[in-house]
Parts: structure tokens; C-alpha cells; sequence
């Protein structure tokens, strides 16, 4: 699922809960602590997979335009700049430029549009959301793929768009999901299956025949949950199905939220999670959930490595079949309560140490990064971007992952919180197949 930019999570990583040190001191935009059972771990060497790079505009970064894993694709954040690196002026033709560029890596792969399950939209301003929609009905004119739509400070080359996608290669296992009452003029579908894989559109604090919002943050959080539950009950799921979450949230969400979250899910056995702080949502919303689910309770698995708690709002990895989905993490240094933390002033030293957390997800299930095919990544400024990139490139020496890179919110002040504890500067959430 994505790249983009924002206030950012920068202040990504502040933690919602508290619960601990080291998350406490993560600036407040990425946030969550982690969780719970073991895998055996034996190498699985990486799965087969062909980089799909069409003629079109290059990758500013280190990452590959599009991959093809098994039946699926996965599509790195695409931007509103034509292969000359030129940007359309006006809204409308920014988001067919973007949309165009997401379909060139698609047909590259020998898929269309059709074939899209799942996408995520950044955009710099919300209020281009309504032209938006117009031209994405252009392109999807009929079952939409499923979609999570959200606000964010900046991009990558100042991009006003951003889009991610997944495809899914069988259409005869395709399958709309759509629960009674939802909207019938959505220009996304609320669950789209792909095999038995569920994607699931962002479900808001809202009601969804009215698009009314509650007063009460902490209501909204429930009703974005009774929403998200409503999509899975209609594919015959619930929550024990899920094997990651996205909740986004505006500074005006509910401190509850996490609380709230919990109640609804086995401790130790949650969804990988990737908590990010966001600059708007649409409709004026200060939560979405987004995620994925999986039919087969025999085939998921939460993996934890042995330096880390179980959790009751994220475990640090879900297996959904032969697919692995790692919650967003952050340079913070494992240990003890009182001596975890951030310790590395520096972009370039933080994703170091955010590299050495997530490798450890990844070898506890016996994997590694040969294995990712996408990446999101979080950064607190995106005058960054450079500095990130240099060393995230070093960790794949083989084949770039997809990937998409955003800043959700405006820089932080950046100053030690303590003597030798210093704020976050990034996060990045991974999805590997073995």
C-alpha cells in the first residue's frame, strides 16, 4: 500500500497510547506500539517476482515502478508529472495525469484498470477532492477499485497527487464487496476480494447515507469501526480476518482512539498496524481506517519478534497466505522501558535503525528484504527525500521494492527531546511474499 509527504507523520511517530518510552518520545504523526506470535523461522528464498517499468516518468528514488508478485501488482506512488517531468495546471488534469501514469505501469504488466483492487489517493489539498472524483470516474467507470483518500502537507517533487494501486491478475476471482446502505454513486467500492484476499475501502466516522459526523470524536472512532465491520460482515468476515490497518487521523481526533481500537480485537493477535497523522480527510473527518483482510483464518498468522511485547493495538507482522504485512515502525532502539527511545539525530542514522526494526519482523518469520515488494514510507520533511533515499538504497542491492513516499504534516521543530533522545524523523511499513 504507498510514498508521500506531510506536517508529517514526522512528528510520525508520536504515540497515541503512551504505553511506552520509546513510543512516547516518537513525534506525534505515526503511532503505535507492537505485539504477537512467533513463527518458526527457517530462509525462504524470495519469491519470483519481475519489475514492471514502462516508458514513462522515471522514479525520482529508489524504487521500482511497478512489481509483479504471484497473481498481484503492486504499483508505486505515481505523481501528476508526464514523462517530460512537466505538471498539468489545472486539477482535473493533474489527476488524469497521475491516473495515466498508474495505467501505463498496469498495461506494462499486461493487466487494465479493471484489475485494480486497491488504491491509496494523497493530495495536497482537500478541496480538489470533488474534481478528483469526476476524472476518477473517467477511469473506473464501473466496480471502482477499493480506495483510501487522504490529505497530506507535500510530495515528492511538489507532486499535488500522488496515487498508489494494487491489481490482482484473475478477474473470474475479482469480486465487489458492497454492504446494504452504501451509497450507490461512491466513486470507490466499500471491499474488493481479490482470491481470498479482502481490500478494504476507508471507512470514516460518518453515516453513510447522510455523511453526518457525530460531535464526539470518540463516536467517530466507533462509527469508522461499525462502518469497517459492516464491509467485512458482507464478505462473511470480522475483525479476527484483518491483517493490517491504516487508521489516519487529523489533530482533531479522538485521544480515545486507540482505547476504542482495541476493544475490538484479540490482544496479541491484532492486525499490523501503521498509525499515521494526517493533514485532512475527506468531508471534514478526523478518522479512517483502511486495511486488509483474509478469508482463510488458516492462513494468517501474527509473527513477533522476541524483543517485543504483545500488543493490544498492533502486532509488528501479519502473514495473510504467503504475503506479509509489517506495521509501520521507527527508528526507535528496542530494550527495556526506561533506556528505549530514539537516540539518532539524523534522517540518514534513523532509517538505519528503523531498517535494523523492521529486519527484525522479517527474519522472525524467516524473510528478508530480498522479499518486500512495497514500501510506505513516512518523512517529517520532504526536503529529506534525498538524504532517505541514499540509505534506504543501500538495504536493496538487488531489486528496489515498490514504494510510496509522503509528508503528512509540516516539519517539526527538530531538538533533542532530552539530552541524548532526539524526535522522529521517519517511519516506513513493509509488504513482503515469500
Amino acid at each position: 500500500m504507498p510514498t508521500g509527504t506531510a506536517r508529517l507523520v514526522p512528528a510520525l511517530l508520536v504515540t497515541l497510547m503512551a504505553a511506552s518510552t520509546a513510543i512516547g518520545q516518537l513525534p506525534p504523526r505515526l503511532v503505535d506500539p507492537m505485539p504477537p506470535l512467533n513463527a518458526a523461522a527457517q530462509p525462504v528464498p524470495a519469491a519470483e517476482r519481475r519489475v514492471i517499468a514502462p516508458q514513462g516518468p522515471k522514479p525520482v528514488g529508489p524504487y521500482s515502478p511497478g512489481i509483479m508478485a504471484g497473481d498481484f501488482l503492486y504499483v508505486s506512488g505515481q505523481g501528476a508529472r508526464d514523462p517530460d517531468g512537466r505538471l498539468p495546471d489545472t486539477v482535473e488534469a493533474q489527476v488524469r495525469q497521475t491516473l495515466d501514469n498508474v495505467k501505463g505501469i498496469v498495461e506494462a504488466a499486461g493487466l487494465t484498470l479493471e484489475h485494480v483492487v486497491y488504491t491509496q489517493v494523497y493530495l495536497s489539498n482537500m478541496s480538489s477532492s470533488d474534481r478528483m472524483d469526476r476524472i476518477w470516474r473517467e477511469f473506473f467507470p464501473k466496480q471502482p477499485p477499493a480506495r483510501a483518500v487522504l490529505g497530506v502537507h507535500r510530495m515528492p517533487t511538489d507532486t499535488p497527487v500522488e496515487i498508489n494501486a494494487i491489481a490482482f491478475r484473475d478477474l473470474s476471482r475479482r469480486k465487489p464487496i458492497v454492504p446494504a446502505g452504501y451509497p450507490a454513486n461512491s466513486p470507490a467500492t466499500a471491499g474488493v476480494m481479490a482470491g481470498d484476499r479482502l481490500y478494504l475501502s476507508g471507512s470514516f466516522g460518518a453515516d453513510l447515507k447522510t455523511g453526518s459526523v457525530p460531535a464526539d470524536p470518540a463516536a467517530q472512532v466507533q462509527l469508522a469501526l461499525d462502518n469497517m465491520k459492516r464491509t467485512l460482515d458482507a464478505a462473511g468476515m470480522d475483525f479476527r480476518h484483518v491483517v493490517f490497518v491504516n487508521p489516519y487521523l487529523t489533530d482533531q481526533a479522538s485521544g480515545q482512539m486507540n482505547a476504542i481500537y482495541a476493544n475490538h480485537f484479540e490482544f496479541g493477535n491484532t492486525p499490523a498496524r501503521a498509525t499515521i497523522r494526517v493533514a485532512s480527510l475527506p468531508g471534514g473527518n478526523t478518522i479512517e481506517f483502511t486495511g486488509v483482510a483474509v478469508a482463510d483464518l488458516s492462513k494468517r498468522l501474527a509473527v513477533r519478534p522476541k524483543n517485543m511485547r504483545p500488543s493490544a493495538t498492533a502486532s509488528p507482522c501479519v502473514f495473510a497466505d504467503d504475503t506479509y504485512f509489517c506495521s509501520a515502525k521507527g527508528p526507535f532502539t528496542p530494550g527495556p522501558d526506561k533506556v528505549q527511545g530514539i537516540y539518532a539525530a539524523t534522517v540518514e542514522a534513523q532509517v538505519r535503525q528503523t531498517m535494523r526494526n523492521l529486519l527484525d519482523g522479517l527474519e522472525e518469520a524467516g524473510l528478508t528484504l530480498a522479499n518486500v515488494v512495497a514500501a510506505n514510507v513516512y518523512l517529517d520533511d520532504i526536503d529529506d527525500f534525498p538524504r532517505m533515499n541514499r540509505v534506504y538504497a543501500q538495504y536493496f542491492p538487488e531489486l528496489f521494492p515498490t514504494r510510496t513516499t509522503v509528508a503528512t504534516l509540516p516539519p517539526i521543530e527538530r531538538k533533542p527531546v532530552s539530552e541524548d533522545v532526539f524526535p522522529g524523523l521517519e517511519q516506513i511499513s513493509l509488504v513482503a511474499v515469500k
